[in-house]
């Protein structure tokens, strides 16, 4: 039996939060009913490139849209029509998302799929504009439509929308088996970063972005620092403002208590490795690192410019972001506790991904 074929249209697959959740749920497909290909529109490699290949996915490459944007819609109605996709699926929050769908749409395919991944856009005045004009297409064109999180589905669709149930909830499930802490991990990580038993870890994951705050984040570490000189911040992930943020950590003084350790799979190692995580976000749809950092019973400060939806525990506090002092003290406040047991209250919650798997492939492939 030839497998149903679902095309993800995204800019790369490198490790943010959307190409994340689109993996995990490309490793869960029965792979003999189902397949993804994926559409980028850079021509360097991405972190996901090897695995989607090994299995069995194909990677198309076409005009980056900054460049061309009609040479971008252009190439992707062809590779729709040459190779008879039905469905097709793109995740974004930018404005002209929606137009490729209407290209896809031109290239015949039926089941048009929207995914909302975040609650905002950077890109100031002339972004907001866009999204408040051409961005209402992300409202007409889709015939699927689903978000991680309420904020995210209003961003992109309309709060209407989400009220009438035009829009579906799907979580950003993770599997608890492999999110759990281990004792072996924590000593593995902490080895790696060299620091002893006693260090206050504070860990953070997201590329380096403005919206994911470093700037911010490393004002309140340095804060942290200045009362707790044994601790340490574990930087997790890559991106364009890295070397920004190195220098900025060298002007402060604590570039020597600070490791960035590039993008990494071995995720619940590093986490365990923590006693802290800290998420000063500007905005976001639902992060998929603030889920699993409760999954390894980690205490969360978290932006409160995130949903509340993100906390599916008791141990998310959220905080402003305008003060590090207060950020300081609430880290510094909260004692290094023993982990827990987090399986059960993953899955009471509904984000064991077996169950978000089950409703992934009913919307994307209509069963």
């Amino acid at each position: 039996m030839t497998p149903k074929r679902l095309l993800c249209c995204m800019s790369s697959m490198d490790t943010g939060g959307a190409e994340t959740f689109l993996m995990k749920q490309y490793r869960s497909l029965d792979r003999t009913e189902y397949q993804m290909d994926f559409c980028v529109n850079v021509s360097e490699r991405g972190y996901y490139d090897n695995e989607i290949e090994a299995l069995g996915g194909t990677i198309y490459r076409i005009p980056p849209k900054s460049k061309d944007f009609f040479a971008s819609l252009n190439a992707l109605k062809d590779i729709v029509k040459t190779n008879g996709y039905e469905a097709v699926l793109v995740s974004s929050v930018k404005p002209g998302t929606a137009l490729e769908l209407m290209a896809a749409k031109q290239g015949g395919a039926t089941r048009l799929i929207y995914r909302s991944s975040n609650s905002s856009v950077d890109g100031g005045a002339k972004q907001k504009l866009l999204h408040t004009t051409i961005g209402k297409l992300a409202r007409i064109v889709p015939t699927v439509k689903f978000a991680p999180s309420v904020p995210a589905a209003e961003y992109c669709f309309g709060k209407g929308c989400v009220e009438k149930g035009k829009a579906q909830l799907l979580h950003n499930g993770i599997d608890p088996s492999f999110y759990c802490y281990s004792p072996e991990g924590r000593k593995k990580a902490r080895a790696e970063w060299d620091v002893s038993d006693d260090c206050l870890v504070l860990g953070h994951i997201g590329r380096f972005t403005k919206a994911k705050n470093h700037s911010f984040l490393l004002d309140v570490f340095a804060k942290v620092n200045e009362k707790k000189s044994n601790s340490c911040l574990v930087l997790i992930g890559q991106g364009e403002s890295e070397h920004e943020i190195k220098e900025k950590a060298k002007q402060l003084g604590i570039l020597e208590h600070i490791r960035f350790t590039g993008v990494r799979s071995d995720i619940p190692d590093l986490l365990s490795g923590a006693d802290m995580f800290v998420f000063p976000s500007f905005y976001e749809g639902m992060p998929n690192t603030v889920i699993e950092a409760q999954a390894l019973s980690l205490p969360c400060f978290v932006s409160n410019r995130v949903t509340a939806d993100a906390a599916i525990t008791d141990l998310v506090q959220f905080l402003p972001i305008n003060d590090p002092n207060e950020w300081a003290d609430a880290v510094l406040a909260c004692p290094v506790a023993k982990r827990r047991e987090m399986k059960e209250e993953i899955e009471a919650k509904g984000y064991d991904i077996q169950n978000v798997h089950r409703s992934f492939v009913k919307l994307c492939y209509g069963e």
